[in-house]
Formats: C-alpha cells, sequence, structure tokens
C-alpha cells in the first residue's frame, strides 16, 4: 500500500483532511517509521484511537524491548546525547542521539525533534517507535513521541555521560567524548555528497589505544601532536575497526596537558582478532607457514596504486605498470590464520634487498618468481611478532603490517617463563 492510498483511507477513517494526513505521513516516512507504525501513530494524533488493527503502545522496561515491537512507553535515564546533520532523500535533518537506559538495560536512540535531552535526565517518551538498527532495537523519538522530563531519578548500572578511553569505543557509538593526541593527520579533498569536499584524517591515541578518525569540517586545531579534547564524536566501522568521526557540532579545545600515547598494540591471539571482525593497531604473534601468490615482484596501476595484471587494471583497464614489492604471508598461532601484508620497505628488509636488487635478480634469473622464492625461503617456518591493522572481509583476514619482528625466544621457552610467573 503507498502513502496517497494509506493517506485516502485514513482520512475517510478520521474525518480529517486528507492532505495533512498524507504530509504527517510522509513525513515520518522519511524519518524511517514503518508505513503501518505511522499509521497507527496518526491515528492516535487524531483521536482514530487504535483502529485498523492498532493498538495503544505498551510500557515496557528498556531491557525488554524487542524488534517485534511498533511503538513502546518507556521510563529510563538519558546516558548520552549526541547531535549531527544527516542527508536523507536529499533533505537536511538535524538529529538528536544517544544511549537511553534503566536497571534492566540500555537502548540506543535517534531523536528527529529537539526534546531538550541531556545527559543524566530521567524522562518518559511515550509512543517511541522502534525500529531494527544494526541487529538490534533502537527507539525512534518523532512528532508523535511526548517526551517528559521527571523529577525522581532512575539508578542505573551504566556510565552517565559521553567521556571514554578509546580502547572502550565501538562502532555505533554516539555523543562520546575523548581526549587524544593526534599522532597523524592529512588534509584530504575527496568526492562527497555536496561535490568535492575537503576533510581531515589520520590517526588518534591515548593511554588505552590508537585509532583512525576523520573530521569532516578541518578544524585547525587538529594538527599533528597536538593534545585534545574532542566532545560530542561518534564512531562507525571502517575496515573492520571503529573510526572516530567529527561532525559540524563536534566541539575540540586543546587541552593544558599531553595526553600520553599508547607505547604497545594490544596484544591478541589470531583466532580472538578475527572473531572481533577487525582491530586498529593490534599485536599478533605466529609462525609463518607459506608466502602466497602476489608476493614479490609486482607492478600497480599509476592511477589508483591497485595491483594489475598483465598490464591491465580492473578500473583504468591497459596501463602502464610501475613496479613494487610486497609480500603476503600466512600468520598462524593454533588459533587462528591470518595474511600479513607488508609493504615495499618491510619487504625490502626481509628480502635483505632493494627494488632494484630484486628486478637485477629477476632479470639474471629470468623468472620473476624467483624474488618471492627468496622471500619465501627466509621467512617461512619462523615465528613472528606482527603490529598493524587487521581487516575482516568477504577477502578474508589481512593484518597491514607496520612492524614485522622475528621472534627469538622459543614458543617453548615462553611457556616456561609464563608458568614460572604464574607459581610465584
Amino acid at each position: 500500500m503507498d502513502i496517497d492510498q494509506t493517506a485516502e483511507e485514513l482520512a475517510s477513517d478520521l474525518g480529517v483532511d486528507k492532505e495533512e494526513v498524507r504530509d504527517d505521513l510522509q513525513k515520518l516516512v522519511e524519518y524511517d517509521v514503518p508505513l503501518e507504525e505511522a499509521t497507527q501513530s496518526l491515528r492516535r494524533k487524531y483521536g482514530g484511537g487504535g483502529g485498523g488493527g492498532g493498538s495503544a503502545p505498551s510500557t515496557k522496561d528498556v531491557g525488554a524491548v524487542s524488534t517485534d515491537d511498533a511503538s513502546v512507553t518507556v521510563t529510563g535515564r538519558v546516558l548520552t546525547v549526541g547531535k549531527r546533520t544527516i542527508r536523507y532523500q536529499g533533505d537536511d535533518f538535524t538529529i538528536f542521539e544517544g544511549e537511553l537506559a534503566d536497571d534492566t538495560g540500555r537502548i540506543s536512540y535517534t531523536a528527529w525533534n529537539d526534546f531538550g535531552l541531556a545527559e543524566g535526565d530521567t524522562i518518559r517518551a511515550g509512543n517511541a517507535g522502534v525500529r531494527e538498527w544494526e541487529g538490534r532495537p533502537e527507539l525512534n523519538l518523532g512528532d508523535s513521541t511526548d517526551v517528559e522530563t521527571l523529577d525522581e531519578e532512575v539508578d542505573v548500572p551504566y556510565e552517565v555521560g559521553g567521556d571514554r578511553s578509546l580502547a572502550d569505543l565501538s562502532p555505533g557509538d554516539r555523543g562520546r567524548n575523548i581526549e587524544v593526541t593526534v599522532v597523524e593527520v592529512e588534509e584530504r579533498t575527496i568526492d562527497g555528497r555536496d561535490g568535492e569536499t575537503d576533510i581531515l584524517s589520520g590517526v588518534v591515541a591515548d593511554e588505552s589505544a590508537r585509532l583512525p578518525f576523520t573530521d569532516w569540517n578541518p578544524r585547525p586545531e587538529i594538527e599533528e601532536g597536538a593534545s585534545l579534547r574532542f566532545e560530542d564524536v561518534y564512531v562507525r566501522e571502517f575496515r573492520g575497526v571503529p573510526s572516530v568521526n567529527c561532525s559540524e557540532f563536534t566541539v575540540v579545545t586543546e587541552l593544558d596537558r599531553e595526553v600520553e600515547e599508547s607505547a604497545t598494540a594490544r596484544k591478541l591471539g589470531i583466532g580472538e582478532a578475527v572473531r572481533g571482525g577487525g582491530a586498529f593497531d593490534v599485536e599478533l604473534v605466529g609462525s609463518l607457514l607459506d608466502v602466497r601468490d602476489g608476493s614479490g615482484l609486482i607492478q600497480r596501476c599509476p592511477e589508483c596504486n591497485r595491483v594489475i595484471q598483465n598490464g591491465q587494471c580492473r578500473s583504468h583497464g591497459e596501463v602502464e605498470g610501475v613496479d613494487d614489492l610486497r609480500t603476503k604471508a600466512i600468520l598462524d598461532d593454533g588459533t587462528g590464520t591470518v595474511t600479513v601484508v607488508l609493504d615495499r620497505e618491510s619487504t625490502e628488509r626481509v628480502y635483505d634487498g632493494t627494488l632494484d636488487d630484486a628486478l637485477d635478480h629477476a632479470r639474471d634469473a629470468m623468472d620473476k618468481e624467483v624474488v618471492a622464492e627468496s622471500i619465501a625461503d627466509d621467512i617461512v617456518g619462523l615465528e613472528y611478532r606482527v603490529r598493524g591493522s587487521l581487516s575482516v572481509d568477504e577477502y578474508g583476514a589481512n593484518l597491514d603490517a607496520e612492524e614485522f619482528d622475528r621472534v627469538e625466544e622459543s614458543a617453548a621457552d615462553r611457556a616456561t617463563t609464563l608458568l614460572a610467573e604464574v607459581s610465584e
């Protein structure tokens, strides 16, 4: 059933103006409210009760709200409030988003109107829509929602406020505040929703972790080495890891202290890291089982830097390839496997020669595969400690290595040391 037909039936049932009903219905649907739920909301708005199969929203604990609910009434404590602008069907909307909780659980929300929500407030949200977001229920607070701020305070077993360390951030977080040092930053021009757009991207760090970031409204305060407080950031998933995003409403201020950068990466077993769906700045230790095809001497497209085959780029067709070195090796620790990708610089170290040396080697042997074979002879069967960023997608688990070091201590020696520490 389309919006026009639904609006006509509603107007007839309720005895109200069709165009007014259609405008309200269109707005709710644009806010991602399901058509059936929007219909029920307008029946209540125009005094039609729950007619046409609708019913009054049930009152539920936060932890009991499910994706099977169309609308609910909940009472809870506002944990976080974020603000940003999104574009939907060509129009810009300013939304408020965060988390709401009671003693049974917590749930994310999106408010399409400014209800004056503030961290720590206890509110009752009547007739809040429910939608599924990334497999979980989320509250939609819109025109048909009645939000009341209550005097009594709901006790919750969760932290109120958005302050978090980088290690505690997860994709989907909204309204978070972080204090970090800027490790890397570059200005780039991308093809954005309004054409060419300048952004900042790079890496931020604190005592707990390092994460990538993007500032969609470049701020001069964000420069390498600066210690800054970011208020009201949201977190997306980028290549399997959390990525900090700054909107036009993010407030960035200089700190009067230096934020220390974590000197070590998070240490995980390969199986745990892969099951987690990716990790930024992680350390894995394992044995090199094999060097994969596509290692050694390769050629890249001069336009997009992709690896080409037989002079052909997937995006730019026939091109004059640029010579490069790369290693793709299988790392295994008994809990899982991952493909470690070494760039030219790291590959030159394990090959113990430069790109020019590799080209001479291949010409002398009249076979470019000898370079990959030489690398395999040197590293396969040995144990390595690898630090870098892990992505997990349809192409498998790949770790772009920043550090690649041989482990001189044997696994048996490490086990003996660990047992000695435990027994003390």
